[in-house]
């Protein structure tokens, strides 16, 4: 490899980035995988945030041109020294000396900001679940994680959407594949494992050929697996949706179109090997698995895997 293959992962807080990253780094080996949180380059702490008043998501609360001058280098293969930022107790720790792997993920909120920054990834996600499913996410993490009330938690959110609104939801626009897990109409409270998810899929990477299944599905709106034209922020896209209850049988054909376009993606498709895919935290902290999750984490390692053979 010339350079590492970087994968970006934005979106807002608690909209499962980190749920998504750890299966990709799993399949791709975590050996092979350098994680690194754009997060870690907020200008101010906690306390100074509270005393500003101004919140983590506004661009001028990040030094965006020193994370825009890291990506740059990391795209390169060289090292750079990261700024730590402990979400625990809202403030820096010592900055870390980071090597770069053969791939690189950079999840977090501000990844798309810059011209400069988007033109660093190979492949740019975006996570964009409902707003109300992000806010049990987030109060269930932060409550959990960050030792936080959830009357501290949704007040929080409160202050915070405004710069949603104007700086985080707009970076959609950027990505090439568009991650919506949702809840099925039939179990409105549904938060986790049964969640359907909806991938807008862009055509600014060539996508595997999903055509082939098209006979295989049952083409009405109550089938677990669907695959259609639509357009997102007014331009043309394909999306495919799998349903929460979806079958393992129905999702391995799925996966089959994937592998077979890619012959040494066989160990990839082996589940056994990669116990982490579709794997998640249930409300009481049991392990879950989804396979929208499992088949989402997938599709973004084939793309990853693609751009090794591009750049090679």
């Amino acid at each position: 490899m010339s350079r590492p293959i970087i994968l970006g992962i934005v979106g807002d807080s608690a909209a499962g980035k980190t749920t998504l990253t750890r299966g990709i780094a799993q399949v791709l080996g975590p050996e092979n995988v350098t994680i690194i949180c754009t997060d870690d380059y907020h200008r101010y702490d906690r306390k100074q945030r509270a005393e500003i008043g101004i919140t983590a998501l506004h661009p001028d609360c990040n030094y965006l041109d020193i994370m825009q001058q890291h990506l740059s280098l990391l795209r390169t293969g060289q090292s750079i020294l990261k700024p730590v930022y402990s979400h625990k107790t809202g403030t820096f720790e010592p900055p870390q000396y980071i090597k770069p792997n053969k791939f690189v993920i950079i999840e977090g909120l501000l990844g798309y900001s810059t011209r400069g920054a988007r033109d660093a990834y190979d492949v740019k996600v975006y996570l964009a679940p409902p707003e109300e499913i992000r806010a049990q996410w987030k109060v269930k993490r932060d409550t959990q994680k960050r030792g936080y009330t959830p009357e501290q938690v949704l007040a929080e959110l409160d202050k915070r959407e405004p710069d949603s609104e104007q700086f985080i939801r707009p970076q959609r626009q950027w990505s090439d594949i568009v991650v919506s897990f949702y809840p099925p109409e039939d179990a409105k409270e549904e938060t986790n494992g049964h969640l359907n998810v909806r991938l807008v899929l862009r055509p600014t990477i060539p996508h595997p050929d999903f055509t082939s299944l098209l006979h295989l599905i049952d083409s009405s709106s109550d089938s677990a697996i669907r695959l259609g034209l639509d357009r997102d922020m007014s331009k043309p896209v394909d999306v495919l949706e799998v349903d929460g209850h979806a079958t393992l049988e129905q999702v391995n054909k799925l996966e089959q179109i994937i592998c077979s376009d890619m012959p040494h993606l066989k160990n990839i498709c082996d589940r056994e090997s990669n116990p982490e895919l579709g794997k998640i935290a249930g409300t009481t902290g049991e392990v879950l698995q989804s396979y929208p999750l499992a088949l989402t984490q997938l599709i973004i390692t084939y793309h990853m895997l693609k751009a090794t053979q591009i750049h090679v």
